[in-house]
Formats: C-alpha cells, sequence, structure tokens
C-alpha cells in the first residue's frame, strides 16, 4: 500500500511547495479515491454534457459514494465537526476543477454556498434536518441570492420580497444565475422582509407551488451547469423553514467570505488544470522532429504557468488556515479572488498559445478551461469589486459608489 508521500507525489507533481503535506493520511486517501471516480466518470463524459449544456449527474455523484464531504476519515480529530477542514478544502477544489470548471461549480453551490447557508444560518433543529442529507448528497441544494437586476450592489438592491402572514412567509420576485435551480431539492432564497426592511432567508422545498425555474440557454461559459432564473409568485414558506440566524446583509456577508475563498480556490484548480493540459500536450505533439516542449519559447511558458500553479496554491492553502484557525475576513477571502482569477486568467491564455490551434478543440481540455474561466473570473465578486474591498481595507478609504 502507498504510503502518504508517495500518494502526495504521485496526485500533485506540480505542487513543487509540497502544501498537500499539511493533508492528513484520511485526507490523501479520500482526494486519490476522487481522483479515480472524476477519471473514470466525470472526464469521459465532460466534453459532450459540455457540449449540450446539460450537466452529467449520474457521472458527479458517483462521488458521493467516496464520501468527499461525509467520509469518517476526514473527521478524524475533528469530532463534532459538521464540515472537514479547510486545507482540504481546498485541495478538494483543485481536484474537482483541474478536471472542469462547471463540476467544480455545481459543488461550490451545493457544498460551499447551500451547505454554508444552512450551517451558518440555520438553528440546530434546522442543521439536523438539513445537514446530513446535504453532506451525502442525499438532497441537493443551491443559493439564491443573485437578481436579474442586481448583482455586485445586491446588499443595497435586493427585490425579493417576504411577507408574513400568520405562520407563513410568502415570497415574490426573481433570481438569476443561480446554478441547480431547477433540480435542487431545497432552495434557499434571500428576500427582504416587507415589514423591517431585512434580508432575510428562506427554504423553499422542491415543487412549492409558485415556485419556477428555467436554465439559461445560449452561455459560452461553464455550459454544463445549470444557471437558472428563477421566478417566485406568491411563493410560501412556512416560519419554521426561515433560517434564523440570517437577519440582515451583514449574516449574507458572513456565507460570503467562506465561499468567496471557494471561488479563489476553483480558480487555483483551473489553474493547475490549463496547466497539466498544456504540459501534457507539448511532451507529446512534435513539430520540426521533434517534442514542442524541447523549444525554448514554449518552456518559457511553461515556466510561468507552474509559477502561477504554485502561486495561486499558496494563497488557496495560506487562507485556508486563516479560515481553519477562525480568523476569515472578507479582505482575505478578496485578495485570494482577485489573485486567483488574474493568474487563472493569464494561465489559460498561456495553455492557449502552446497548444496552438488544437487549444480551440475540446479535446485538449484547453478551451474548456479558457471558457470557463471567463465566469469564473467574474462570479463570486467581480475583479473590481474584490479590488475595492481589499483597497478600503488597506487605505482606509472606501470608494464604492
Amino acid at each position: 500500500m502507498s504510503t502518504k508521500a508517495e500518494m502526495i507525489k504521485e496526485l500533485y507533481p506540480e505542487d513543487l511547495f509540497n502544501y498537500a503535506e499539511l493533508l492528513s493520511d484520511g485526507e490523501v486517501e479520500v482526494l486519490a479515491a476522487a481522483r479515480k471516480v472524476i477519471e473514470a466518470e466525470i472526464k469521459p463524459v465532460i466534453n459532450e454534457y459540455w457540449e449540450k449544456a446539460d450537466f452529467p449527474f449520474e457521472a458527479f455523484y458517483k462521488l458521493a459514494e467516496v464520501g468527499i464531504m461525509n467520509s469518517p476519515k476526514l473527521y478524524v480529530g475533528r469530532e463534532g465537526e459538521r464540515k472537514p477542514s479547510e486545507i482540504y478544502t481546498a485541495f478538494l477544489y483543485l481536484e474537482l476543477a483541474r478536471a472542469d470548471a462547471s463540476i467544480a461549480t455545481f459543488y461550490t453551490v451545493h457544498g460551499g454556498l447551500g451547505y454554508n447557508t444552512i450551517l451558518l444560518g440555520g438553528n440546530e433543529r434546522q442543521i439536523e434536518e438539513f445537514a446530513p442529507k446535504i453532506a451525502s448528497f442525499e438532497w441537493q441544494t443551491c443559493f439564491g441570492l443573485t437578481e436579474p437586476d442586481s448583482g455586485s450592489d445586491i446588499a443595497g438592491g435586493l427585490s425579493t420580497t417576504a411577507e408574513r402572514k400568520g405562520d407563513t412567509w410568502v415570497l415574490n420576485g426573481a433570481k438569476r444565475w443561480i446554478g441547480g435551480s431547477d433540480t435542487a431539492d431545497i432552495i434557499p432564497i434571500f428576500a427582504r422582509d416587507v415589514e423591517d426592511n431585512k434580508v432575510k432567508c428562506f427554504i423553499v422545498r422542491k415543487g412549492a407551488p409558485g415556485y419556477h425555474a428555467e436554465p439559461i440557454p445560449h452561455k459560452a461559459s461553464l455550459r454544463a451547469i445549470r444557471n437558472g432564473h428563477i421566478t417566485l409568485e406568491n411563493v410560501e414558506v412556512p416560519e419554521a423553514d426561515r433560517l434564523e440566524n440570517i437577519n440582515g446583509f451583514k449574516d449574507v456577508a458572513r456565507i460570503l467570505v467562506y465561499t468567496r475563498t471557494d471561488v479563489a480556490h476553483i480558480a487555483m484548480g483551473i489553474t493547475n488544470g490549463a496547466f497539466v493540459a498544456a504540459l501534457n500536450y507539448t511532451k507529446e505533439r512534435e513539430q520540426f522532429g521533434r517534442p514542442i516542449a524541447k523549444f525554448q519559447l514554449v518552456q518559457e511558458k511553461l515556466s510561468r504557468m507552474q509559477a502561477n500553479a504554485v502561486a495561486t496554491l499558496g494563497y488557496s492553502v495560506r487562507v485556508a488556515q486563516l479560515q481553519e484557525e477562525g480568523r476569515e475576513l472578507m479582505t482575505n477571502s478578496s485578495l485570494a479572488k482577485m489573485h486567483n482569477s488574474l493568474r487563472m486568467r493569464e494561465t489559460v491564455a498561456l495553455a492557449r498559445e502552446v497548444v496552438g490551434g488544437n487549444g480551440i478543440t475540446l479535446e485538449t481540455d484547453v478551451a474548456r478551461f479558457f471558457a470557463d474561466a471567463e465566469a469564473i473570473y467574474t462570479y463570486e465578486g467581480t475583479h473590481e469589486v474584490n479590488a475595492l474591498i481589499v483597497g478600503r481595507d488597506i487605505t482606509g478609504l472606501g470608494a464604492f459608489v
């Protein structure tokens, strides 16, 4: 049986600074098992699903059998915790995103945004009801925050309303770009209480009358994700399904700190995936009688991609450590997302360069990384919004309009 060190070396040859050594034995075992499922079940079909703009649910849910959220191996020394370690989470995103950005995005909507909403916003009864089913993938969840006319300004611009009538809340409004909204079993919907004007969160259950979700067509990025447009027409939610610990946007922001870090991890995974795809291609592709990896200009670009792979992993690991220690800050997650997205964008462009004309085909994986990186660059805080959050912290001066 392979040792932990041997497994790490096999899994992460691009991790030149050996960040993976921070993982526990059990975490490495789960990640290795996840890699096998991804290679055997997901990668062979992802191009097909990307082209037809649908999600490979059957292949993805094979990961549930590995226990990527709830395997006992992840909780050795973490008894009583509801989540695996933040370091493990960073490497899980590396596994998912180095294969495909849509796969990683589906997971972050379910295991990041949705799950953290329950853990941070729910009471003990609600957590006991929802969390185990989400962690086992028995129930799919998502995250209903963004609206058609409010993205970056959602804190003040959120217009979906919630009106209390006895022990029932009535929701009206619309949400947009909500991944998995047409297939989820429980949908956390953020709405503004018409009485006190505060943002609150309500669990809408699958099949609720008045809830409608339609996938957004004609996307050029994250095509395998079923991003949805939601309309809410007098949707009734019992008071028991209102997450009682979300009573204003400051509570929503607590969720976004973690999920912005998750997207920084996705950008890191895409960076690593694009680098590996380009490296493998250049070692096999021959021109002028030798592999193109033997040309100086190609090696220079590969070296820059390798540097970006290490740098983004370093940002992800350090911000994960801070969150594990309870020192999470919006500035940290915004800085990580901003940095990793920039390096990701550079790396997918370099990968496209070295792969040449074949880089616009799905067969090399580079085209998917190139197209999908544009969505990652924008969602969970645009580059500009994240830069302004960091700028406000380092100058002490807010520059938001």
